[in-house]
């Protein structure tokens, strides 16, 4: 438990003073966020943001990074396989987002050039991290919800791999989709992660319980590194945003969240825990389904991703981010209350 608390009060400190030398480093080369306008089918009424630092993500990898690894620096706490693959897997789509991110800044435009071939590269990446997991640990090749041994349904590797890998690409952008709001996307992430921190640490008390979950105490501090970091830097990035956290913290936040759900076997527990990331991209699934199947004449929404829709129809910004974190935190109760009833039989019947 010490090594959880001090991974997420370092994570949450750095975080804290790495976001603030970000603002003040990008503003004095004048350096910021450009925004779709309307000629780009993008929310002009976000126009005003404009020029406001981005690529605050930086801090939040990096400060879960450090947290994580000072807490490794405590006697009989040796590094897991398992955590450094999945700090691979991150770092890889934090390196991709901050590709793109810099290339939207230089460039003055909200796409970077690659915008496109960023979504192949990174589905080819979460199959590769998907294998490499399979290969390089002794993670369970089960579909589950709670746990592998008894709700969960063995596949053969290869489905696994390539039903992990999904899972992967698509956290990581329903997570970038939902960074369109000041605070949104680090606040409802913050909630995930505090959720497997819980998850991972009863896994790690009740071993003979969850026998399948590797290293649950490494999980555990992972998963509290990325919540201090996210926590510190929503310090600044809530309304009004200082700072933009940018496709480099999307894309490691996303990447995250599934490693955390693949690992503590917890697969379709995801739709929960990222229930407000599952809203947003199935938005804008749903609206580009409309537009097509309409030959291109209706749309479903005003505007997608969801929040630009509510927008529009004269909520204020704070009141959908503060409405959405209230969905977040309502999911990720009814999550932590499924797990929580299926430990508490478990441990009843194991009296």
């Amino acid at each position: 438990m010490i090594a959880i608390l001090l991974a997420a009060a370092i994570s949450t400190t750095v975080s804290l003073f790495g976001t603030k030398f970000l603002i003040s480093f990008f503003q004095t080369r004048g350096q910021g966020q450009p925004i779709l306008g309307k000629e780009d089918h993008g929310p002009d009424h976000h126009m005003a943001k404009q020029g406001t630092p981005t690529m605050g993500g930086i801090a939040i990898v990096g400060a879960a990074f450090i947290g994580w690894l000072i807490a490794h620096l405590r006697p009989d706490f040796p590094f897991a396989r398992q955590s450094l693959i999945m700090w691979v897997g991150v770092l890889f789509m934090a390196a991709m987002g901050f590709l793109d991110d810099f290339i939207k800044v230089r460039k003055r435009h909200n796409r970077g050039i690659f915008w496109k071939q960023k979504n192949y590269i990174t589905m080819l990446a979460s199959f590769g991290m998907a294998w490499w997991l399979v290969v390089g640990t002794g993670i369970s090749e089960t579909i589950s919800i709670t746990r592998a041994e008894e709700f969960g349904v063995e596949v053969p590797t290869v489905v696994w791999i390539l039903w992990a890998g999904g899972i992967i690409w698509a956290t990581t952008n329903a997570v970038n989709v939902t960074d369109g709001l000041d605070g949104l996307a680090a606040g409802s992430a913050l909630m995930g992660f505090g959720a497997f921190v819980i998850i991972a640490y009863l896994a790690f008390r009740n071993g003979d319980l969850y026998p399948s979950v590797v290293n649950p105490l490494a999980l555990g501090v992972f998963a509290a590194a990325f919540a201090g970091g996210c926590l510190g830097f929503l310090w600044w990035n809530a309304a009004p945003a200082r700072i933009f956290m940018g496709d480099v913290g999307a894309l490691a936040i996303g990447a995250a969240l599934a490693f955390l759900a693949l690992t503590t076997n917890t697969h379709l527990l995801i739709l929960l825990l990222c229930a407000v990331n599952v809203m947003e991209a199935g938005s804008v699934g749903l609206q580009m389904l409309v537009f097509k199947a309409s030959g291109r004449t209706r749309r479903l929404f005003r505007m997608s991703p969801i929040h630009h829709h509510f927008e529009l129809m004269g909520w204020p910004e704070t009141t959908v981010i503060i409405r959405f974190w209230l969905i977040s935190a309502i999911a990720v109760g009814l999550a932590l209350g499924i797990f929580i009833a299926d430990f508490s039989s478990l441990a009843v019947s194991g009296l």
